[in-house]
């Protein structure tokens, strides 16, 4: 049983020690914590810091903030769960994984909610704060009563830490506070570097005071001594080998990281979650390296102003999510009609309308593709990791600018604000392209001079001698002179097509993890990479005939496709999109709505292709890719 302060339940008896404990090291391959707390309490930042210095003591990572669908949900609700789960391991870490070791919770209702969710491993650690079981309100003593009647019918070891009563030693709002004092925890049980915490801390609060920065710290203290006196654990999960120089960022920072680095001049954007903290990282260095940050009065604006940005000649993206994307609709259509190089950065979230702001789904990906009046063709590519996050801008700016075209790159909340370490990537002056050619136009080459071939044209830029002309989202000649004719419309569609093919024609078939034959290949993009190949791994592991696939590129899709699927005897997706299951009321083969890149695959190579979808607003769980992977080999319904 746990020592200190403990929870009293029928037929729990608490041990109590008058010295103390000795605590055992468990030394562990992973461990995967949760903190959590009413919004605003701070439990994200706590997170922030455990993941991002286990990172730099060399173990692999992977984070996930826990966000409530709600700005500011009313305290202690189990639906108000505010915080992050840190993944560690001895070895590169690629999703969250399934269920939770020891989790700090800062109210009895927010790990309940966590609990309901099954968040936690059956044997899970739990440190709750105790001020609850004693509380004035009767009420709230009730909840605490009813909460740990529920939590003492399962195998967790339940540890009341005094929370409030510890962090009131420090300053008379202990609800700002126990954060720290919660890192304080994490430190000892994991062995943590204080003073890469303190540096963290420093870096946090770079904003603030000295004595804000000073109490920190003394809470941080206040925890680790706590721990020293109170826990008879500790776990160590032994670093990797790690020679080469690496980075420690979330997805929306590597975003940013990339733009700067591929050179974009001009980011352009309205706040919108989970978005928003791309611009913040600009926000603070973009300057420094000659770019713009620029924030619209709405969605439409932002993309209006990357699109002329595009057409005076610099490099222009525009960020956005959710809601945001579907009102810049009719300006990509602009974008693509007059073929102005544009990136645009859509970080998924749930839907539809505003949905779920602070989750996570893949559910924009036929949005991108098919979302504008008309034939508006688009480059769409989606990263798997953080790492992938940065040089995908690169790749999209290279791109929009050699096919005159819309990129558009595709993340999530997941990989949003989820933490991974990486290698450092050595920077190339190539990235950044070249300087435009300004001089004048040659005699009789018109602004829409499209290569039969490939349908690239030459770009004009405003001010170029001789290359004066009109240009509108109407269609238009080579000239681009606004034309109804037939023979005009269907040129222009040809050639604004004919990019695609000839960017599909540079691309490579994608890898297979796993063997290249079997009885069944998963297919998947973005986020869900290392949960499938996780659970792929697992699955081969006990003798399954089962390997994966992860697509970059969705518009055009990497070549070579229906060969790859003909050598398994079937062929699915898993997705975070809603789907249709097999034996639902109503739903046939007829009737039945498939994942969205199941559609696109089904379409693309005429294969039967299968999916499994789930929109619970939350990463997938290697585990339950496991149990379909099991399912579909066997020939049964997942």
């Amino acid at each position: 049983m746990a020592t200190g302060s403990q929870v009293q339940l029928e037929g729990v008896v608490p041990e109590t020690r008058s010295a103390p404990p000795s605590a055992t090291t468990h030394r562990v391959s992973q461990h995967t914590v949760e903190i959590v707390s009413d919004s605003g309490e701070g439990a994200q930042k706590c997170g922030q810091i455990f993941g991002s210095v286990s990172a730099k003591m060399g173990n692999g990572v992977w984070t996930v903030e826990i966000i409530p669908a709600e700005v500011q949900p009313p305290p202690r609700s189990a639906p108000g769960a505010s915080g992050n789960r840190i993944r560690i391991g001895a070895q590169p870490v690629t999703n969250w994984g399934d269920a939770s070791d020891l989790m700090i919770a800062f109210n009895e209702q927010v790990l309940l909610g966590r609990h309901q969710l099954g968040a936690l491993a059956p044997n899970a650690i739990v440190l709750v704060d105790d001020q609850w079981k004693t509380h004035d309100d009767e009420r709230i003593r009730a909840q605490w009563q009813a909460a740990m009647a529920e939590l003492g019918q399962t195998g967790y070891r339940l540890i009341e830490v005094p929370l409030e009563a510890e962090c009131l030693k420090a300053g008379d709002n202990a609800r700002k506070g126990k954060n720290m004092f919660a890192l304080g925890l994490l430190a000892w049980i994991y062995d943590r570097d204080l003073e890469r915490i303190r540096e963290e801390i420093a870096f946090a609060f770079r904003k603030k005071s000295e004595e804000v920065y000073q109490k920190n710290v003394a809470l941080l203290e206040l925890g680790v001594a706590w721990a020293r006196q109170h826990l008879d654990f500790r776990f160590e999960v032994p670093p990797l080998p790690t020679p080469e120089p690496r980075l420690v960022m979330n997805g929306n920072q590597a975003i940013a990281m990339g733009a700067v680095a591929a050179g974009l001049e001009l980011a352009a954007m309205y706040p919108i979650t989970p978005a928003t903290s791309v611009s913040h990282q600009l926000g603070e260095m973009c300057e420094k390296f000659g770019g713009v940050v620029h924030q619209a009065e709405d969605e439409i604006a932002a993309a209006g102003v990357a699109i002329g940005a595009g057409w005076a000649g610099k490099v222009a993206f525009t960020i956005t999510s959710g809601t945001g994307l579907a009102l810049k609709t009719e300006f990509l259509g602009l974008a693509v009609m007059t073929e102005t190089p544009l990136v645009v950065v859509d970080v998924q979230r749930g839907g539809p309308s505003t949905g779920l702001p602070t989750k996570v789904e893949q559910s924009d990906l036929l949005t991108s593709l098919y979302g504008a009046p008309g034939d508006a063709p688009k480059i769409v590519l989606a990263p798997a990791t953080i790492e992938e996050c940065f040089h995908a801008m690169i790749t999209a700016r290279r791109l929009a600018e050699t096919f005159r075209a819309v990129v558009m790159v595709l993340t999530d909340a997941n990989l949003a604000t989820g933490v991974q370490p990486f290698r450092r990537p050595e920077l190339d002056p190539e990235w950044l392209g070249t300087a435009l050619d300004l001089s004048g136009v040659p005699a009789g080459l018109q602004p829409y001079d499209w290569d039969p071939q490939t349908g690239l044209s030459k770009r004009f830029i405003p001010g170029m001698p001789g290359g004066m002309h009109t240009a509108t989202g109407l269609a238009h000649t080579r000239a681009s002179k606004v034309a109804y004719d037939t023979e005009s419309n269907q040129l222009g569609m040809t050639m604004r097509s004919r990019k695609l093919a000839v960017l599909q024609s540079m691309l490579q078939p994608p890898a297979v993890h796993g063997a290249e034959r079997g009885d069944l290949l998963v297919v998947g993009w973005g986020s869900t990479r290392g949960a499938i190949e996780e659970a792929v791994d697992r699955a081969r592991a006990e003798g399954l005939k089962v390997s994966s696939t992860h697509l970059t590129f969705l518009s055009p899709l990497q070549p070579g496709l229906k060969q790859v699927f003909a050598r398994f005897r079937k062929v699915m997706t898993v997705e975070i999109n809603y789907s249709d299951d097999v034996g639902d009321p109503y739903i046939t083969g007829e009737s039945r709505r498939y994942g969205q890149l199941a559609w696109l695959l089904r379409a693309h190579t005429l294969v039967d292709v299968d999916c499994w979808t789930r929109v619970l607003g939350e990463p997938m769980r290697p585990g339950a890719i496991l149990q379909t992977i099991r399912a579909n080999v066997k020939g049964g319904a997942a």
